[in-house]
């Protein structure tokens, strides 16, 4: 799978991940919207290790810098 995510959009995604398992484990949020958000962080941490997201391929949509060749 091609990469089609740049460094920004991989360290907002590990940033916002990070913030939701804080708050889950200060119970800050909680029940179904904690589990919700909880999955939703493992998905952004996956596709930041890949670096490739897949909903950004039937969109078209990329983050990585262009090369120049």
């Amino acid at each position: 799978m091609k990469k089609n995510m740049g460094l920004i959009d991989r360290v907002i995604r590990i940033l916002v991940a990070v913030v939701v398992v804080i708050l889950y484990f200060t119970n800050v949020i909680s029940g179904t919207l904690a589990i919700v958000l909880l999955i939703l962080s493992g998905i952004f941490i996956l596709t930041s290790i890949a670096g490739s997201c897949p909903l950004y391929i039937p969109l078209g949509f990329k983050t990585t810098k262009k090369n120049k060749e």
